[in-house]
């Protein structure tokens, strides 16, 4: 094993906060003494099929723990999963049937161990002590927290405020993680910064005597809680997910990947670099004194960025592949793999109609924006004029850098 210290920078990177910082040293001070690895925690509830790249932030923080000899338990969270994160919701969750959660679970699994090393990686399903808990046991786990604590919880607070309704069946969820913590006795346990409520659970149960012996298992050393910041989606603006189409899937195609990241906003690059690939500090620190001192483009820095995140999930023929095609769509020579389809319907009478039709632009007053300022092309041709009639024919509309649409009429 590297020295305790050293460790300890490594595992600093892209982390947004640690608690605490000296309990993780300790512990990594004693597994270096021992030759005992630590077990670092990751609970997943696969409420989902598919993983995106915000899911991978903490994926990759647990490949840094295995590659500096430590052990990574996973717990899939087949029972957590049908209760419901209430973390950062603003009302209660739509529960899932056990059956939905196991089968996500195998999908879901399939694709962490494309970034996770397996052969070093522990599963465990939480059914396996939730299944057989009995009602003792599950109102001695409540006991262990007040209605006044889950309020402190500011989406807790905010939806009581609001007047929308909190089912009790929430109340259970952070018990539920922070058991969890001491089944499997977690020294770290992993997570976004919206876990931080649940995660502090873990620490107190874990050196709880009586709870401890209640479920069989020895008083702990509470866990030290590593949490990595959330990963904005390509939007720039909200956080990376399915539902608000910001994502970049870790199984999408290779071009379409490509033209995701290198369409991403200029103040995203950097965090982006930090979170998702091993480019070193002093390099990213270069990049941006490329891009602020000297002038130069922060094209260069996306073009790498989007070939390194399509390397890792596909190789290196296939991240030259798709830059070449990308460069090709700019061009005006090739169309990106995930090009939309549109019918317009017999209302849509102009361009301007059918950019606000398409969703090309959430208003007319924008489309109108985008028109006056040459950002519209009707098969590469620009298109300034607002009332100007739709060709008879198919035909490609660009609107904007990279947003385009194969346009229907036929």
């Amino acid at each position: 094993m590297k020295p305790a210290k050293e460790q300890l920078e490594i595992l600093k990177r892209g982390v947004i906060e640690l608690i605490d910082e000296k309990d993780l040293l300790s512990k990594l001070e004693k597994s270096v003494a021992s030759g005992k690895p630590l077990r670092i925690k990751l609970g997943v509830d696969p409420t989902a099929p598919d993983i995106h790249l915000g899911f991978t932030v903490v994926m990759r923080k647990l490949r840094q723990f295995q590659d500096l000899g430590h052990q990574v338990v996973l717990i899939v969270g087949d029972y957590t999963a049908t209760v419901g994160d209430p973390s950062g919701k603003s009302k209660t969750r739509v529960r899932l049937s056990h059956a939905d959660v196991l089968k996500n679970a195998e999908t879901y699994k399939e694709q962490f161990f494309r970034i996770v090393d397996r052969e070093k990686t522990e599963v465990v399903y939480n059914g396996e002590w939730f299944r057989t808990l009995s009602f003792d046991k599950v109102t001695e786990l409540m006991s262990r927290i007040t209605v006044a604590q889950m309020l402190e919880r500011q989406d807790f607070q905010n939806r009581h405020a609001a007047g929308n309704p909190i089912s009790l069946h929430e109340f259970l969820y952070p018990l539920m993680q922070g058991l969890d913590s001491v089944m499997i006795e977690a020294d770290v346990e992993l997570g976004g910064t919206d876990q931080k409520f649940n995660v502090l659970r873990g620490r107190e149960l874990q050196r709880d005597p009586a709870l401890c012996e209640t479920f069989g298992k020895p008083l702990q050393e509470p866990q030290v809680g590593l949490f990595m910041p959330i990963l904005l989606g390509t939007d720039g603006k909200e956080k990376m997910s399915k539902s608000l189409g910001n994502y970049v899937g870790i199984t999408e195609a290779p071009q379409v990947m490509y033209h995701k990241v290198y369409a991403l906003p200029d103040d995203q690059v950097e965090n982006w670099t930090l979170l998702l690939t091993d480019l070193p500090l002093a390099e990213i620190a270069a990049w941006k004194v490329k891009v602020e001192r000297d002038g130069v483009q922060i094209n260069g820095w996306k073009a790498w960025l989007a070939g390194e995140i399509v390397r890792q999930y596909h190789g290196e023929a296939a991240a030259k592949e798709a830059a070449e095609r990308e460069a090709a769509v700019h061009r005006g020579e090739a169309l990106p793999d995930d090009t939309p389809e549109f019918r317009p319907g017999q209302e849509v009478a102009n361009i301007l109609d059918l950019l606000v039709a398409c969703e090309a632009v959430p208003s007319r007053g924008e489309g109108k924006k985008l028109l006056q300022n040459g950002g519209v092309q009707i098969d590469g041709g620009k298109v300034t004029d607002a009332a100007q009639a739709l060709p008879d024919s198919d035909f490609v509309l660009r609107a904007g850098k990279r947003k385009f649409w194969k346009i229907l009429r036929a």
